[in-house]
């Protein structure tokens, strides 16, 4: 039998009318060759004998509410059962000898034959992951952003444990070398927890030195928005991600010379920092000079290393995909084609206006031209066509004449 997710309504009406609507909802708590019989034994007793008085309609239908009641409870008990069960249950899967196969597909069973909404979902799914995780094979589950968004927005569980849920996500992949995925799930869940819960500034500085530290991750402009990040302003961390938001590697070592010890006590590596520093600050050179050749003195200046490692930067600038250009040794130029800007504000965006209105003005200059060449070639039509048409019938007479 097909079996859908959907939340039971007892609308108003006659007394008998809400008994069956009862009745058909508990039914389907019941195994499947019990529920119409539990149904059809609530409806015999709703049947009024001819000659009953009123006052005993009134008895037998206290008896039959009461009947019902006691269901409603046992489902109740029941569901708090089946809490317990799963619980218990799924230690005991993740402990057994059996090959990591078959627990999977035991626990992708559970999870599947659970309502969408039911929140023993979150605790499967949990122990599934960390079992993948633990054999090296969370490959296998092929754990999709999408379903995750769409399994919290169903799951009827509190907000601090989907949040748990999404810093096992991080965890899990950060296990797996999957930096992007483990940053997202970690922006995720500091974005889950909001800027007042208890939880909220520890896993803010967490996801700030984590952020700081991983290499793949040098966008830092989401994490920086989020509403526990800003509630952790006055913590030296929260200084330091401005730092690589706008500043420079001056300003890296001046916030180095302030905080003291901070960044060990955050296990951040000092010359990491300063690598990302300055690859952020070529991206920002890059930007500003979309479409010219920077000199290589100029970049060197700017990242403040020598010249001759220039190359070598511009290449690591790349393959991060901060910037895309061409190297010319020859002229020690750097000719910039692309580049991207660590966050967008005003004078991101008064850049770019520019740069569209001399867009603007150099394809009116290019149509100006166009438009200028085709008047030519119009007026050579003009004088050409007429003398053409007389030599034709000059020919046409001599022709006659013969």
């Amino acid at each position: 039998m097909a079996t859908t997710d959907a939340v039971a309504i007892f609308a108003e009406g006659t007394f008998e009318d809400q008994i069956n609507e009862f009745a058909e909802y508990i039914s389907q708590s019941r195994p499947e060759p019990e529920r119409a019989p539990y149904v059809e034994s609530i409806q015999e007793k709703l049947v009024v004998e001819e000659g009953q008085t009123p006052l005993v309609r009134m008895s037998r239908g206290g008896e039959i509410f009461l009947t019902v009641l006691d269901d409603v409870k046992g489902l109740a008990r029941a569901l708090s059962e089946t809490k317990k069960r799963v619980s218990d249950l799924l230690p005991t899967i993740a402990a057994s000898p059996a090959e990591p196969a078959i627990k999977y597909r035991i626990l992708t069973n559970l999870f599947n034959a659970l309502p969408r909404t039911s929140a023993l979902r979150l605790p499967v799914y949990t122990t599934l992951v960390e079992l993948a995780s633990a054999n090296d094979e969370l490959h296998v589950l092929h754990v999709s952003r999408a379903d995750v968004e769409k399994w919290l927005g169903e799951w009827a569980v509190p907000a601090d444990t989907k949040a748990a849920f999404l810093q096992t996500l991080a965890d899990v992949f950060d296990k797996a070398s999957q930096p992007e995925t483990a940053h997202y799930y970690r922006l995720t869940h500091v974005r889950a927890l909001g800027g007042a819960a208890p939880a909220a500034q520890p896993a803010a500085l967490a996801a700030i030195s984590a952020a700081l530290s991983d290499p793949a991750v040098l966008d830092f402009d989401a994490l920086f928005k989020l509403d526990a990040v800003v509630a952790a302003s006055a913590h030296p961390l929260f200084a330091l991600l401005r730092v690589f938001l706008t500043g420079g590697l001056d300003d890296l070592r001046a916030w180095q010379g302030a905080n003291a010890g901070v960044a060990e006590t955050h296990g951040l590596d000092a010359a990491q920092l300063e690598r990302k520093i300055r690859l952020l600050a070529l991206a920002d050179l890059g930007f500003q000079n979309i479409g010219q050749d920077l000199p290589y003195a100029q970049v060197a200046a700017a990242l403040q290393v020598d010249p001759a490692h220039v190359e070598r930067w511009v290449i690591d600038a790349i393959r991060a995909g901060l910037l895309t250009g061409k190297l010319a040794q020859p002229s020690q130029t750097l000719r910039v084609t692309r580049a991207t800007a660590r966050t967008f504000g005003k004078s991101e965006w008064a850049l770019l206006a520019r740069r569209l209105a001399g867009w603007r003005a150099g394809l009116a200059g290019v149509l100006e031209v166009v438009a200028a060449a085709r008047r030519r070639n119009d007026a050579v039509a003009a004088v050409v066509a007429p003398a053409e048409k007389q030599a034709e019938g000059g020919e046409v007479a001599v022709e006659a004449a013969a």
